[in-house]
């Protein structure tokens, strides 16, 4: 059974397709591409797997395959160099279409290249993580890292469909998976308690890969992330919220070296500090601060930062942040589960003390 979202934005509204067997399914893709010339970028641990099936799908369109290195290393200027160099070397024209098939390295640079190519094309997301399935892949957030700040190159550009396979989760990593988990029990902390009371019944089943419960934790996640999107596209107001443990989190991916600490289990640590930040500031229940934390952990995720990071070292990379303005530094905190709010307004010392300092 296929679940269909629509992420309502006028003129640039796109559905996403939930379901097992959509990789090889023509009628997720044609309605969708632009011309007759398909790029589709991938990576040397989807391509083996999956690249097969979504070429299939696209039989009787001009397709071309670009495979480049896995990782977070590899979300550069230099690789994605590699993405332009493989359009113009086939020569393809303004109406090609690329298909992002991969995790959310993947999805971000080629949206990112989509939207610089020619100054802007088309592009579908074939997210096969679940951290990219109920986050990165929706919404139009594409970019890549630069070695001060991650995530700070980029530009939002929606893609035409995303087509979410939950079979894909079958081969993917326990590590993945839990990394993945981070970015589901986000949208509980933000904005919908029932889910995180959902998540907190429904966890272990989860990480034990029940098909029905993998389904709906996705349905659930990108119907928050999609109402979210729809109110506030270019992220000038509620959308921040969806950064919650991100500014924390980025700090601790760039400060321990892009690759090392997956960007999931960062965002899980993320949550944990701002969780603690707001309950030094009295605004989160100790009750619900624990709550958090134990979530967190039973969903397989480090919950404290690598010790080598001190709280001055953290606080430098957070200044380096998109939701710093004016030279202050905004959170994402919370001032209850489900009750996320973006503030400046947070005593210095108490953020030291969450850091460890």
């Amino acid at each position: 059974m296929t679940t269909t979202l629509n992420v309502s934005l006028g003129a640039r509204s796109y559905p996403i397709f939930i379901g097992t067997g959509l990789l090889a399914d023509p009628a997720c893709y044609r309605p969708y591409v632009a011309g007759r010339q398909v790029m589709i970028v991938t990576n040397e641990t989807v391509a083996p797997l999956y690249l097969g099936a979504v070429a299939g799908a696209l039989d009787g369109l001009r397709v071309e395959t670009l495979v480049l290195p896995d990782g977070e290393v590899y979300k550069t200027q230099a690789v994605l160099e590699r993405i332009y160099e493989a359009l113009l070397g086939a020569r393809f024209s303004r109406d090609c279409t690329l298909v992002a098939l991969g995790g959310g390295v993947i999805g971000d640079m080629a949206g990112f290249a989509a939207a610089c190519y020619q100054r802007g094309v088309a592009f579908i997301q074939v997210p096969t993580t679940l951290l990219a399935q109920v986050d990165s892949s929706v919404g139009g957030k594409t970019g890549i890292n630069h070695p001060l700040g991650k995530n700070m190159i980029g530009a939002f550009h929606q893609p035409r469909a995303v087509i979410a396979d939950t079979a894909t989760l079958n081969t993917l990593p326990d590590r993945e998976l839990c990394a993945g988990l981070a970015e589901v029990i986000k949208y509980g902390l933000i904005r919908d308690p029932a889910f995180f009371d959902w998540l907190d019944t429904h966890l272990d089943a989860l990480r034990a890969r029940d098909p029905a419960a993998l389904a709906e934790a996705i349905r659930r996640s990108c119907e928050n992330k999609s109402e979210v999107v729809a109110a506030d596209e270019l992220e000038s107001g509620e959308r921040a919220l969806l950064n919650l443990g991100h500014t924390f989190g980025h700090a601790i991916e760039t400060g321990a070296g892009y690759g090392n600490w997956l960007h999931g289990e960062a965002v899980g640590v993320g949550m944990c500090m701002a969780a603690d930040l707001s309950a030094r500031l009295g605004w989160l229940d100790p009750a619900d601060l624990r709550r958090t934390r134990d979530l967190i952990a039973r969903a397989g995720l480090p919950t404290a930062p690598p010790p080598e990071l001190s709280a001055e070292r953290l606080l430098d990379l957070m200044a380096v942040d998109k939701k710093v303005l004016e030279g202050r530094l905004r959170l994402v905190l919370l001032r209850g589960i489900g009750a996320a709010v973006v503030t400046d307004q947070f005593d210095p010392a108490h953020l030291r003390a969450t850091l460890g300092g």
